[in-house]
């Protein structure tokens, strides 16, 4: 999806979607070697965090026309899963 906006986004909000989703993904596979640790909640907060600013961006994204209702609607509903 970021890989479609338009080239002036393509080093701002694109890369932060992409930075953002990755971090999801990293923090819960930190945190999953960390079982029984208290550490492991940090991480579980961090991928949250993550997972926030990746919605922010679809609302920005959505406000810059560069996702239509229809996307941003499945790109937000897909993010709770």
């Amino acid at each position: 999806m970021a890989e479609a906006f338009p080239d002036k986004e393509k080093d701002d909000l694109s890369f932060q979607i992409r930075r953002a989703a990755d971090s999801i993904a990293l923090n819960i596979s930190e945190g999953s070697i960390r079982q029984r640790d208290p550490e492991q909640k940090k991480f579980i907060g961090y991928a949250i965090r993550s997972l926030a600013e990746v919605v922010t961006c679809f609302y920005k994204a959505k406000r810059r026309n560069y996702l239509d209702i229809t996307q941003f609607e499945i790109f937000y509903e897909n993010s709770f899963e």
